[in-house]
């Protein structure tokens, strides 16, 4: 390890010195710095004296010249976008000091571990966290990893062999908060549930009888504990939060770009707790525990309204919980945003500006159709129409649509609702889903007598939506008469921006695996190494492929009661439609996403002989 002043390892004028060799840093931007460091810092001092009073600690964590430049953020110098963050500057020291940088996921600590090594006042004092146990050596994150004399306390007090790595200050800081935080009101809300009782929602355990209550929905401790499974889910851009019980434990998993991470085992005594105190946030009925249910709750991220849709179903061991995180952001976005290519986003835009007849969005459950449907509906909203939706349930709610949740229980269903929906002077009308011929007939009428419909289908491609017309029991001339297009489409995962690196491919072997390029000799292709702002995945965030298939003549004529799908299929080609898969190569070409992708989302069909 090179030489280091341990009493200041931060000292600024090493700190410049280690970013002005990693090229971080301009010798402009270092004087300026220098300059400016006693100005910032005050102002940093102030915020870090309220921060360490509200955690009841009198010695505050000293403010470090790191601080005042990830405060300042000057512009990188290495040719890479951006300012110059926190985790580059402590990435650069740990380099220098010759100790191993981590950046820490959340998504793998081992909560108990986290917190049950060290006090947190002693852990938020030192800023030092237990983060993994590696053939009985214990992992420790800190900033400093010089403070020898708090290293040695910890290897005294767990009564194992420590070893440092570098983590930034504020990983540090969020991860104490957040992880004591939550194992505190967890640990207080299991004593206050300690008493056995018997577990009515869990099938296997009938034998203990001792009589309850149940721990109260508003107490405090299960509200933090709750609070903080949504900031986190937020945090991490989780788009489903899963809680389930288990024989002995409580899994909460988080689906996080299409895939379930395991984020905390719970113990099962806070299970009704959590579960009664989500239900009394979306005013579902907390007594019922044998039915499912449906509910909401709408909720503030980052200064914008942000829906969670609520389901619950009884299962073996109790009620399970599943909360879909509706964002905005995500679900309401400019088309030329969802990943169409140009030509097949002039087709859809054409599709929408059509003044009568039914537009079908296809694809399985959680391939973007939602997206794509209140993408376009915002698109051709104008304070001229009257855009009427009937959903099940309500997804988004927003201002510029009329928007009806489907009651089954009052016959309020998808079908009926359509031939109420015509007396209310609509425009353009959305129904959630064709799931029978009711809906079908509905929507086919109210295509012929003026009003622009979108709909959903669950089928694999476009032209198979024509055949599931059919098979619903929609006369072909009817069809023929109302149909302007169709739009299949499936999510793919998007290459890691940060971690992406180039790599050829030969062209022969991607066609073995049934991906034709049309190309010759080595493919540059691209993939995401994985990087701790991925997770070690390669990929962050996910863009749509489509097939979008205009209704034409000749596919009119071509639909009859015997209606053959691979004939409908090839005349669709013919005409120029860009199937799933031939859109997703493009985008692989385009270093959008990877190979392994294409295989994983798309699939090939192949004809019997």
């Amino acid at each position: 390890m090179p030489p280091v002043d341990i009493k200041d390892p931060f000292a600024p004028k090493d700190v410049c010195r280690v970013l002005l060799k990693r090229r971080l840093i301009t010798k402009a931007q270092a004087k300026s710095l220098l300059q400016n460091r006693l100005k910032v810092e005050e102002e940093l001092v102030k915020e870090n004296r309220k921060r360490m009073a509200s955690f009841g600690l009198k010695i505050a964590n000293p403010i470090t010249f790191i601080d005042v430049v990830a405060k300042i953020g000057p512009m990188r110098a290495d040719g890479k976008p951006g300012v110059l963050e926190e985790d580059h500057i402590y990435q650069a020291l740990a380099s220098e000091w010759d100790i191993v940088y981590k950046k820490i996921d959340p998504l793998k600590l081992d909560l108990n571990l986290v917190t049950t090594k060290i006090p947190r006042t002693f852990a938020m004092k030192h800023l030092v966290l237990p983060i993994e146990t590696n053939d009985g050596m214990l992992v420790v994150a800190t900033p400093n990893p010089h403070n020898m004399e708090v290293i040695d306390d910890i290897a005294r007090v767990t009564n194992m062999r420590v070893t440092t790595v570098v983590s930034s200050k504020s990983d540090i800081l969020k991860l104490i908060d957040e992880f004591f935080g939550f194992k505190r009101s967890i640990a207080a809300a299991e004593d206050l549930f300690a008493s056995s009782s018997i577990d009515l929602g869990n099938l296997e355990q009938y034998v203990r009888l001792k009589s309850a209550d149940e721990l109260p929905s508003n107490d405090q401790h299960i509200v933090n504990a709750v609070n903080h499974l949504f900031i986190y889910a937020f945090d991490q851009r989780a788009s489903d939060i899963h809680i389930e019980p288990k024989r002995e434990a409580v899994l909460v998993r988080m689906r996080i770009d299409g895939v379930l991470h395991t984020v905390y085992k719970l113990p099962k005594k806070v299970h009704n707790a959590i579960v009664t105190r989500i239900k009394a946030l979306s005013r579902l009925n907390m007594a019922e525990k044998r039915r499912p249910q449906d509910g909401r709750i709408k909720m503030d991220k980052g200064g914008q309204e942000t829906e969670i849709r609520v389901s619950t179903v009884p299962v073996a061991f109790g009620e399970k919980m599943v909360m879909r995180v509706m964002d905005p952001d995500v679900l309401i976005q400019d088309l030329d945003g969802l990943g169409f290519s140009e030509t097949d986003l002039a087709k859809f835009d054409q599709f929408i500006r059509m003044p009568h007849g039914i537009i079908l969005v296809t694809g399985p459950t959680g391939s973007g159709k939602s997206t794509t449907l209140y993408s376009s509906l915002r698109k051709i909203s104008t304070p001229e129409n009257n855009i009427m939706t009937v959903e099940d349930p309500i997804e988004m709610i927003h201002e510029d649509f009329n928007q009806i949740g489907v009651q089954a229980a009052i016959d309020v269903t998808f079908g009926s609702i359509l031939k109420t929906i015509l007396r209310q002077d609509p425009d353009i009308i959305m129904i959630g889903e064709m799931r029978d011929l009711e809906t079908a007939e509905n929507a086919v009428q109210a295509s012929l007598t003026g009003h622009l419909v979108l709909s959903t289908l669950h089928t694999n491609d476009a032209p198979s939506s024509i055949t599931r017309l059919l098979d619903l029991g929609v006369p072909a001339f009817l069809i023929q008469a109302t149909l302007i297009g169709i739009v299949a489409q499936r999510l793919v995962r998007v290459i890691c921006e940060y971690c992406r690196e180039s790599f050829e491919m030969d062209a022969a072997e991607l066609s073995a695996l049934g991906i034709e390029t049309g190309l010759e000799g080595g493919v540059g292709l691209h993939r995401g190494v994985g990087c701790n702002r991925c997770r070690q995945t390669g990929y962050r965030g996910r863009s749509g492929i489509y097939e979008v298939m205009p209704y034409t003549e000749s596919l009119q004529k071509m639909t009859t009661a015997r209606a053959n799908f691979e004939n409908l299929r090839k005349r669709a080609k013919e005409e120029g439609m860009v199937t799933l898969r031939q859109n997703a190569i493009m985008k692989m070409l385009d270093g959008v996403t990877t190979y392994k992708e294409i295989l994983r989302v798309t699939s090939v069909r192949k004809l019997l002989h």
